[in-house]
């Protein structure tokens, strides 16, 4: 016995160690590394409208037709629908814009759903759009539901998105998330170290996807530079997926589509055949298209966004 509680405490003392190791090497990393990062307007030189208080970064195409919104997901600037919003521009005024917490809109938060809504609903009053289709991608298909829901959209498009919440992350796991200097750290490797966004763009795109050069993967990683960028994405990140219930579908009463990569690896289509289930909305599949559909299937989801 006295010789497994020796063992145990040596192990005890090493993980102590190694931990404190780590600790120390975090913040001292973190203070080298230390910035208070760059107003949005320094780093967008597209337009921007105070949208329910928040300065969102935005684009448009098109100038004649119905309004149509893309909202994107997690982390997702709206560079993720150049393609898709050219081919609609041909008939339609296509806005994007980017949620607080993400691209290159103000960081103003508290991250949640309610408030993407406004925000999202804010954006269409101040652009004077009437009752647009409204396309959310991924963590963005809750945020279309619940426009439509508030009758603000004319229909709701969910792109490789079930609407559902997640429960968020373990206690235990909150608490380092907020009260470490670890998520801070990588934050800030991401933006000096090309690898770890190479494995999850590809992951993201599936079967079809550019080449993963550093100037692509700089496009995905600027806004992390954005003032307040380190705080909302760890904040997002303890809380979980924001989103709704199944119970909570099941009751609305919208116009819907749910449209669906065939290859997506972050979101079982199971799921998302069963939102539309929920919805009652036809559900449309992209061959050839990972999670990233808008950005290898661009024609492909153009049509399927027009069709709904």
């Amino acid at each position: 016995m006295r010789l497994l509680l020796r063992i145990a405490l040596g192990f005890v003392t090493v993980v102590v160690g190694l931990l404190a190791v780590l600790l120390a090497a975090s913040f001292v990393f973190n203070l080298a590394t230390s910035s208070e990062g760059k107003p949005a307007r320094a780093l967008w030189s597209g337009p921007f409208v105070e949208a329910d208080g928040v300065l969102t970064a935005y684009q448009r195409w098109g100038s004649s037709g119905t309004p149509i919104v893309l909202v994107g997901g997690f982390v997702e600037p709206t560079f993720v629908w150049d393609d898709v919003a050219r081919i609609l521009a041909r008939s339609h005024r296509v806005y994007a814009l980017d949620l607080d917490g993400f691209g290159f809109s103000q960081r103003r938060g508290p991250w949640t759903l309610a408030e993407w809504v406004d925000q999202v609903e804010s954006f269409v009053q101040k652009l004077h759009l009437r009752r647009p289709v409204v396309v959310g991608h991924s963590l963005g298909a809750a945020v279309a539901v619940e426009v439509a829901q508030q009758q603000v959209a004319s229909r709701a498009v969910l792109l490789d998105g079930d609407a559902l919440r997640d429960g968020g992350a373990p206690t235990i796991v909150r608490d380092v998330l907020l009260h470490t200097p670890f998520p801070t750290t990588a934050l800030r490797l991401a933006t000096r170290w090309d690898w770890p966004a190479r494995k999850l763009l590809a992951n993201a795109y599936g079967p079809v996807h550019p080449p993963l050069t550093h100037d692509l993967v700089a496009q995905w990683t600027r806004q992390l530079d954005v003032q307040g960028a380190d705080h909302a994405l760890t904040t997002m990140a303890g809380r979980g997926i924001a989103g709704l219930t199944r119970v909570q579908l099941r009751s609305l009463h919208i116009t819907a589509t749910v449209v669906w990569g065939d290859h997506d690896n972050v979101d079982s289509e199971r799921t998302g055949r069963q939102t539309a289930g929920d919805l009652h909305a036809p559900f449309v599949v992209v061959r050839g298209a990972g999670h990233l559909s808008m950005l290898s299937q661009p024609k492909l989801v153009a049509a399927a966004i027009e069709r709904s």
